[in-house]
């Protein structure tokens, strides 16, 4: 209320003296203060200028005469958000000074969530630290100390205005109340408040600040300031002032003597001490955020004083009255010109107001560098400015920064767990914030390519995980080839039995006329190796790249030319049967061995088999298909059988031919010795069902190419079982026993 009255007067409304006519204050860095003095300054409508964080609304929706000369607190802790975004620092403790206000509080339990950072501990301190309870406040300083001393985190915020208690907590091991020093940390200033100390605090080392980030309304050197200062640092220049005086006795540790008291005292202040003497976090020598806020705020009302002035001359001048005094002017007239103001301060910065009365600025990110001299250097590594575009409003300069000395200016790292490399996925930690989690390695199929992933993924298609399961390597083309060993063994195989195949066909048409080759029905033993010849080559099909041909030709071809074979086999095996009953007397079996009954049965199972593999191409034939699953670093081209019900009637019928052909040689395997074609033809069915009856399950328990391998080696082994037991023993005799190949021992009989 002083602030309305006149001068050396304390009463409201009096007016005697045009000198000191209110027009607009000032307010101070505690909100508080401002805003207790708001409900007098608003029945004058006077403006206030505040340049410190804004104080709390305590319900009230508007103050219509604030002017805002620092961004409000939603930017500061904007800047904040960003600031741990960017460092990626996700594990983060809090210290609290009085209530933190609903804004504070979105910003720790919303926002810091929805972009995975987590609080560490949260510790709060409510009320003011009296003589009465000072040992309960020494005792809440010392828990908080080893709180964060003992924490993971490296970063911690603080809310408390001029870093009073910070400086009491780190001050502890000092006052040798605790036994452990401090633990580099990087404190983060998350209001607009001053380091400024309190006069006790004057000689505390402020070396545990250094390396500390704060967030300060965007400030200029203004051209003069360090002079202005320089010449002005003598209390001769404020005789009258109290305040200063006060101040000069509390920073220099002096008294000025009383003028009416005649008394020694020591420690005399000489009103010559130099403000650049002392410490830099009690008396900073430069241009501070709050300083500079107050110059504009000062600039701000001169001008706006000035516009008033410039608009009512004209007026003046048509009415011929007196010359216009600014102390005729009203608080309540500075609101209309404020509101509308432009103008560009003597730092070239444009100082203008929205429509909420706050100006249009941003924040500088500041870095706290201190010294053991106890000087401070505040240098700007950064700054947020909301009227920029988005990607553009957080820009910082990451090398201009000075980290704690015990992160050896390294960037801290504050995080619950260290993440998890690429190979690895997050698995949560039972009770713990979600920033606490293991490290467990990817399953065998997946990857994870960057760091801290939630989960694994899959490769695409056509790839496959690396060694470290970090990234996907493209899978090589792959197929049962001639070209690789397994392939070329089978190769050999093939033309070794295809050679030997036409080595017997060559020996039997030149003892054509032999009484060996002529039993039997020679025709029939033509049709039958050249089947085995066609079994031995058809398998050759399956070494070659599957195309849309070949996977038309494999299977067709395979169960027509061994339903030949096998029909052959059975053929010979009743045409053996029907011989030696013809040979007792009045049978009438001479009518049915011939030549006919053998090709009526090779012709009709061959045309059965043609006939199913016919209904098999024309609903559903093979094609060719790709497999990525059952070769990890290999995508294996192969045939698909189109129907697996065609493809398995195809081997049943081949199966139910088989044995009947084992079924009949097995009956006639007793018959004289001289038809000892008959335990041949048992001999090599039995081989023949074997190598089938293992081929179902081993084909399907096989992927890939294997699965055309076993099927490969199905038809080399039974057809080779064919050719050695039928044929290798009549060649035996003809090349080896010739004296064996006549007439006389073909139908001599067993004693």
């Amino acid at each position: 209320m002083e602030l309305f009255s006149s001068q050396n007067q304390f009463i409201p409304n009096y007016k005697c003296d045009i000198l000191n006519n209110l027009i607009s204050v000032l307010g101070t860095l505690d909100p508080e203060y401002s805003f207790t003095i708001e409900d007098i300054l608003r029945i004058y409508k006077v403006p206030q200028f505040l340049y410190g964080p804004p104080p709390s609304m305590n319900g009230k929706t508007d103050i219509p005469f604030y002017y805002h000369m620092v961004p409000g607190e939603d930017l500061n802790y904007r800047g904040i958000l960003q600031l741990l975004v960017h460092f990626r620092w996700t594990w983060v403790g809090i210290l609290v000074k009085g209530e933190v206000g609903a804004k504070f509080e979105q910003l720790i339990f919303s926002w810091f969530s929805l972009h995975g950072i987590c609080i560490a501990f949260l510790e709060q301190k409510l009320g003011t630290i009296y003589i009465s309870n000072v040992d309960d406040g020494l005792k809440w300083f010392v828990e908080t100390f080893h709180l964060f001393t003992n924490s993971k985190a490296n970063v911690v915020i603080i809310n408390d205005k001029y870093v009073l208690h910070l400086r009491w907590l780190l001050y502890l091991p000092e006052m040798e109340m605790v036994s452990i020093k401090p633990k580099g940390t990087v404190w983060i200033v998350a209001s607009q408040i001053s380091i400024a100390s309190f006069f006790y605090q004057k000689s505390w080392d402020i070396q545990v600040l250094h390396g500390a980030l704060s967030f300060a309304g965007y400030s200029n050197e203004v051209e003069g300031f360090q002079h202005f200062l320089q010449t002005r640092s003598h209390f001769s220049f404020f005789p009258q002032d109290g305040f200063i005086k006060d101040v000069w006795e509390h920073a220099f540790g002096c008294v000025f003597p009383d003028p009416f008291v005649n008394q020694e005292t020591e420690g005399i202040c000489t009103g010559k001490e130099k403000l650049e003497s002392l410490p830099g976090a009690f008396f900073e020598m430069r241009l501070t955020s709050p300083s500079y806020s107050i110059y504009n705020a000062v600039y701000a009302v001169a001008h706006a004083l000035h516009a008033i002035q410039v608009g009512q001359q004209p007026h003046r001048r048509r009415l011929s009255i007196r010359k216009p005094n600014l102390q005729d002017v009203q608080p309540w007239q500075l609101h209309f010109f404020l509101k509308r103001i432009a103008f560009n301060n003597s730092a070239g910065d444009e100082i203008s107001f929205d429509e909420k009365g706050e100006l249009v600025t941003g924040l500088d990110i500041e870095n706290w560098v201190t010294f053991p001299n106890q000087s401070l250097h505040r240098m700007k590594v950064g700054k947020l400015d909301p009227w920029a575009a988005e990607d553009q409003m957080f820009t910082i300069h990451e090398e201009a920064i000075t980290w704690p000395s015990a992160f050896n200016q390294t960037r801290p790292i504050s995080v619950c767990t260290e993440s998890c490399s690429p190979g690895n996925f997050k698995r949560k930690q039972e009770a713990k914030p979600f920033c606490c989690y293991d490290c467990h390695p990817c399953p065998k199929e997946k990857i994870s390519s960057q760091k801290d992933m939630d989960d694994c993924s899959k490769c695409p298609d056509g790839q496959y995980p690396n060694k470290n399961h970090d990234s996907c390597l493209t899978k090589r083309i792959s197929f049962l080839s001639y070209e690789e060993p397994m392939g070329i063994c089978l190769l050999i195989l093939a033309l070794f039995f295809s050679a030997c195949t036409i080595l017997v066909l060559a020996t039997f048409l030149k003892h054509h006329q032999t009484p060996i080759v002529k039993a039997n029905n020679r025709n029939l033993t033509y049709v039958l190796l050249i089947s085995l010849l066609l079994c031995f080559l058809c398998s050759l099909q399956f070494l070659i790249a599957p195309g849309n041909i070949i996977c038309l030709l494999r299977q067709i071809s395979f169960g027509i030319i061994f339903s030949v074979a096998v029909s052959s086999v059975l053929a010979k095996t009743i045409t053996v049967v029907l011989a030696f009953m013809a040979t007792k007397p009045g049978s009438r079996m001479r009518n049915w061995v011939g030549r006919g009954l053998a090709i009526s049965i090779v012709l009709t199972c061959s045309l059965i088999q043609a006939g199913i593999c016919t209904v098999w191409l024309i609903t559903f034939p093979p094609f060719p298909d790709i497999d990525t699953h059952s070769e990890r670093e290999e995508i294996i081209l192969q045939c698909n059988e189109g129907s697996s019900t065609m493809f398995y009637c195809v081997l049943v019928y081949m199966g139910f031919l088989a044995t009947a052909s084992f079924t009949v040689a097995f009956f006639s395997r007793n018959l004289p010795s001289s038809f000892n074609e008959a335990k041949c033809l048992t001999f090599s069915m039995l081989i023949f069902c074997s190598v089938w009856i293992s081929f179902v399950p081993s084909y399907l328990s096989t992927k890939g190419k294997y699965m055309v391998a076993v099927e490969v080696f199905s038809i080399l082994a039974s057809s080779a079982g064919l050719l050695v037991c039928i044929y290798f023993p009549k060649c035996y005799i003809i090349i080896v026993l010739p004296h064996l190949n006549n007439r006389e021992q073909l139908i001599k009989r067993k004693s």
